[in-house]
């Protein structure tokens, strides 16, 4: 069981470092209106900036938020693993244009 709940608390870190990079990137605003979710449209041409953008611990950081969101936690913490880090903040700047794109494929 202890192991179990060390994954568990593992997971919580990668969403709260991703939830962190998503308020970054949002300027810390203080309005808490709800937003309306984006279209298809939208989300794809978000996808396409982000791979024109060059790659940075805050657009991955947002990206893992993601995907963990979308239940691959699993799949995160062994591609951190790859570029030998236990969290994102660990891994070689130099590595994140690669880390960037097997993230997206998830």
């Amino acid at each position: 069981m202890g192991s179990e709940l060390l994954r568990i608390a593992e997971g919580f870190s990668i969403v709260a470092e991703g939830l962190r990079g998503l308020a970054k990137a949002e300027g810390g605003t203080k309005d808490k209106t709800v937003k309306a979710q984006p279209s298809a449209t939208e989300k794809a041409q978000k996808q396409d900036a982000a791979q024109e953008q060059p790659a940075t611990l805050e657009g991955i950081r947002a990206l893992m938020a993601q995907k963990t969101q979308e239940g691959k936690s699993k799949e995160i913490k062994e591609l951190l693993q790859k570029y030998g880090a236990a969290k994102l903040s660990a891994v070689k700047p130099e590595d994140y244009p690669a880390l960037l794109q097997e993230a997206q494929v998830l």
